[in-house]
């Protein structure tokens, strides 16, 4: 395996920072990003050594700016993990335009922003890996989550379009869909409506983020070469598409 640069987005917290974790134990040089909790970026530095760096990656300029900052400080970037990702949750009579677009800038709109910042060195080096953590309600939508979904399904929309134009340069472009994964997130829903939620998964428990994970190490891997446009459900069979 060759060690390599990675960028992990919303990579300090929950899934982001196992696959941070993951990607720095496979021997790769890891940068994450996150964009509001610095006591939780801080910590996660000091217990895992891997750096943060804040910015907002619904923003075009910034992504470009903290882009050639990262491979200024560890090299060229040929691993990108789109894991950021934020939730306004609302029924659509009662949606706001402010929780649609927030939600679609920052979980579809940072796909594009952070890809194009890597694109062109991937192209110019012949070798790139990026994976979309995408989601099983982008696959079977979800009740006051219009702006989430649709965000969601983009992704997977967004990554087998990019598939097909990476694909003679080296590069492969997946997405990842989990299920629910015992985030703090997922964690904090009334315990009977989450006892509702595992009773539809068919192993029996929540994910974990170290199950997402290492669905990232198998498709960033070298010789993951012929994977490309796929989506891998990982979700306990919940959803089977």
């Amino acid at each position: 395996m060759t060690a390599r640069v990675a960028i992990v987005t919303g990579g300090t917290r929950g899934i982001g920072k196992a696959i941070s974790i993951a990607l720095k134990e496979a021997g790769h040089k890891v940068a994450a990003n996150y964009s509001g909790n610095d006591e939780a970026a801080k910590a996660f530095t000091a217990e895992t050594g891997i750096p943060h760096y804040k910015f907002d990656v619904s923003d075009f300029a910034a992504c470009q700016t903290s882009v050639a900052q990262i491979a200024k400080d560890l090299g060229p970037v040929d691993i990108l993990v789109n894991n950021a990702g934020i939730t306004r949750d609302g029924t659509l009579h009662k949606m706001d335009h402010d929780q649609w677009q927030q939600v679609i800038d920052t979980n579809l709109g940072s796909c594009f922003n952070m890809s194009r910042a890597v694109i062109d060195g991937m192209r110019a080096r012949s070798f790139g890996r990026i994976v979309n953590i995408g989601s099983i309600n982008g696959q079977a939508g979800q009740y006051g989550q219009v702006n989430y979904a649709a965000a969601k399904s983009g992704m997977h929309g967004f990554t087998k379009a990019m598939a097909q134009e990476g694909a003679s340069k080296g590069i492969t472009v997946n997405a990842i869909a989990p299920g629910y994964v015992d985030t703090d997130m997922v964690r904090a829903v009334p315990p009977a409506v989450l006892e509702k939620i595992i009773a539809r998964i068919p192993v029996g428990r929540l994910g974990h983020a170290e199950d997402i994970a290492r669905g990232v190490i198998f498709l960033t891997a070298d010789d993951a070469d012929f994977i490309t446009g796929s989506t891998l459900s990982i979700n306990g069979g919940q959803h089977m598409y």
